[in-house]
């Protein structure tokens, strides 16, 4: 397969978004996911490869840099129900086994339980969650030591070498920031209950509405925007410390890009948004 045949979106996600069901807030980022759905439609792709972080759900105690999923689920959240992902097994393991075959000491998944993180880019880019085969590669993005943004570059390109000998036409999704500080991933630990989530994220809500930091947002987006790594993995150094603990999800946006061939991307639409508690961006190569 050619690189001709990859599409590669990254968007931001926020659980905010999916409960703003009268769709009041972010038009501007709403507007964008319409246009890159019907970019999506047109391409048509075979398969999914879903670059993902964990909010710490799915990996509490142990916490792979790296994982390839070979089946998975996708847990009731935000209003939505639980679903399950079509995973191709076969396609998943051989991916899997070509990461181990290039030096990535990858965790391998069965059956695991993803969040919105997964969910959110599916249901906003496409036509649901079986819409398509997905591959689900999650990233930690959450729970330190977190891997190099030079390591995920690396793997996001060995998953692109994967992807050049295959036939099928990939959609590459990477999920998350931009910049952004959820309560509940502030809290250095891995194992507060849903209901203690809930609670978190309830008091530390106004206070996460006003850090979303737009400067940070634009040089990443002008970043990628001519695929610039040293800049890109400078501004990923200091993803916490200048937009927030959740700006780490930018991590998939580099192993997307990677993936994708290492091409410029073209802003779709950006847009802080407080209620969502996250400056949405969105863009695609």
């Amino acid at each position: 397969m050619s690189e001709a045949d990859r599409f590669v979106v990254c968007a931001s996600h926020s659980p905010g978004m999916a409960r703003d069901v009268d769709r009041v807030f972010g038009p501007k980022f709403r507007a964008g996911i319409d246009q890159v759905r019907d970019l999506v439609d047109a391409f048509a792709p075979d398969v999914v490869v879903l670059f993902g972080g964990d909010h710490r759900r799915a990996f509490r105690n142990i916490v792979p840099s790296f994982a390839v999923a070979l089946s998975a689920g996708i847990m009731a959240e935000a209003g939505h129900p639980a679903g399950r992902l079509r995973v191709p097994a076969e396609l998943s393991r051989a991916l899997a086994d070509r990461l181990l075959d290039a030096g990535f000491d990858i965790a391998v998944c069965r059956e695991i339980e993803l969040d919105h993180a997964f969910a959110q880019p599916l249901r906003d880019l496409t036509a649901g969650l079986d819409a398509y085969p997905v591959i689900p590669v999650p990233i930690n993005c959450a729970t330190a030591p977190l891997p190099t943004p030079e390591r995920v570059l690396e793997f996001g390109a060995a998953v692109g070498q994967f992807l050049d000998g295959i036939a099928e036409r990939v959609l590459v999704i990477g999920t998350g920031g931009l910049s952004h500080s959820p309560p509940s991933l502030e809290v250095d630990t891995h194992d507060i209950s849903d209901e203690d989530r809930a609670r978190i994220i309830a008091a530390g809500f106004e206070a996460a509405a006003q850090k979303i930091n737009p400067e940070w947002d634009g040089a990443f987006l002008d970043a990628m925007a001519s695929w610039d790594t040293t800049r890109l993995v400078d501004l990923v150094r200091v993803a916490r410390a200048e937009a927030g603990v959740g700006a780490n999800e930018v991590r998939t946006w580099l192993a997307a890009g990677a993936a994708g061939g290492g091409k410029p991307f073209e802003t779709i639409a950006y847009e802080p948004v407080e209620k969502w508690i996250t400056g949405m961006g969105l863009a695609i190569s």
